[in-house]
């Protein structure tokens, strides 16, 4: 689908803007098709449409590949901030899997960004439609959700224990060795949501990961799949998970016992692996720490790899191309990955959607940052699809792999709340 010729423009917002000094991206994001890209307060924030493709299938990657090169071809682009994000964007969320769901690339027409002390908005158009205005102001505080209920989504704990029971089985027969398991939860409200009401709980209460929204999927999310920057990329691998107590003598013990434990090792060597494999080829250059890092969030603490390198390829393959070829990674998938990915379609029982995804946005250049959409809900109307998932090895437990699993539910569920 032709998204015909594009006019952008970006201009940099100077001190005195509500953005300055110290205001949240967020403070100023409307209810029209609103998308985020945010962490530690910077990032990007956009509404309306200029532009948009959706796409299914095994192709849909290729299939946005090619439509953003051919918008991108065709725009006419002023630019006079420079940066990251600045200048023509699009956002996208894919679905994980070949089939069924759906996956949008999008282009907002009003994009607000904030690196460092730089701030800026962009407007996009159709060349022959009105520019949008460029409405950079505070906003009402979005209302809490009204009337919220919580209840079991495909599975329940026990049916969801006994899947993972089978797959710990075939592990433990050599069919595989690691598979990722989620599971979903349902929330419903009397009226339908404003997304923008949870995102600022996230970004205020997550700031070390990505809160994201992006066609109603949204969440906080600690890993990223892949940034790619100026000839430079980036993927932070996470796999092996432990909870949080709140008493923080107790929480450095349980790090330590993280850090030594020999079956969530497994787990993210198996992750890191697979990522370092995927952007290979790509790099002229890599370096893969040797040893996890233990990533301490509010609900959670995860082994935690940054896997760097110099991308060869920038001038044709961008950083959704990089973001297709990294997924899925064993992170959330499973090793082998065909395997894994053939054995979650059989046992799992439910349909992940855009869960465990790729989101996250690219400029005109290619460059860009692409999460995987962890720690996540998907919402329509009042109805609230939230996800979590667990890496399932040899010596799993199911009941320990059930009380991650709700651990990982903490952050949107607890977002959600009034």
């Amino acid at each position: 689908m032709s998204a015909g010729r594009l006019v952008a423009r970006t201009v940099a917002l100077e001190p005195g803007s509500p953005l300055w000094p110290g205001g949240s991206l967020l403070d100023v994001l409307p209810t029209d098709a609103p998308v985020t890209w945010l962490r530690r307060g910077e990032g990007l924030v956009g509404w309306g449409v200029a532009a948009q493709l959706r796409t299914s299938g095994p192709t849909r990657f290729a299939d946005a590949a090619k439509w953003w090169t051919e918008t991108v071809a065709r725009a006419d682009v002023v630019d006079e901030v420079h940066e990251p994000g600045t200048g023509l964007v699009s956002f996208g969320t894919f679905a994980f899997a070949d089939e069924p769901g759906d996956s949008v690339l999008v282009v907002p027409s009003v994009v607000v960004g904030r690196r460092g002390d730089r701030a800026w908005v962009t407007t996009v158009s159709p060349a022959d439609e009105p520019v949008p205005d460029a409405d950079v102001r505070i906003r009402d505080v979005p209302p809490p959700p009204v009337g919220l209920t919580f209840a079991d989504g495909a599975l329940d704990g026990e049916r969801w224990m006994s899947v993972v029971a089978d797959a710990v089985a075939r592990i433990s027969a050599g069919e595989l060795e690691k598979v990722v398991l989620a599971r979903d939860l349902l929330a419903t409200a009397a009226e339908p949501l404003d997304v923008r009401w949870p995102l600022r709980r996230l970004a205020a209460g997550y700031p070390m990961c990505w809160t994201f929204h992006v066609d109603g999927m949204f969440g906080a999310t600690p890993e990223l799949l892949v940034r790619r920057e100026r000839g430079l990329v980036t993927s932070r691998v996470l796999a092996g998970t432990i909870r949080r107590t709140g008493d923080d003598e107790r929480d450095l013990a349980l790090a330590a016992t993280l850090a030594r434990s020999s079956k969530d090792l497994e787990e993210h060597e198996y992750a890191v692996r697979s990522v370092a494999d995927a952007l290979e080829p790509h790099c002229s250059s890599m370096n893969v720490p040797e040893a996890p890092f233990v990533l301490h969030l509010p609900n959670v603490m995860h082994l935690a790899t940054d896997v760097n390198g110099v991308v060869h390829d920038a001038a044709t393959v961008s950083s959704l191309q990089l973001a297709e070829a990294l997924h899925p990674s064993a992170a959330v998938g499973g090793t082998p990955t065909p395997e894994a990915t053939e054995l979650i379609s059989r046992i799992e029982g439910m349909d992940r959607g855009r869960y465990a995804g790729p989101v996250g946005w690219m400029d005109a250049s290619g460059d860009g940052e692409w999460g995987i959409a962890l720690r996540s809900g998907f919402h329509e109307g009042a109805t609230v699809r939230l996800f979590a998932g667990c890496g399932v090895v040899a010596d799993s437990d199911p009941e320990s792999e059930l009380a991650e699993s709700q651990a990982k539910f903490v952050p949107v569920r607890d977002a959600l709340a009034d």
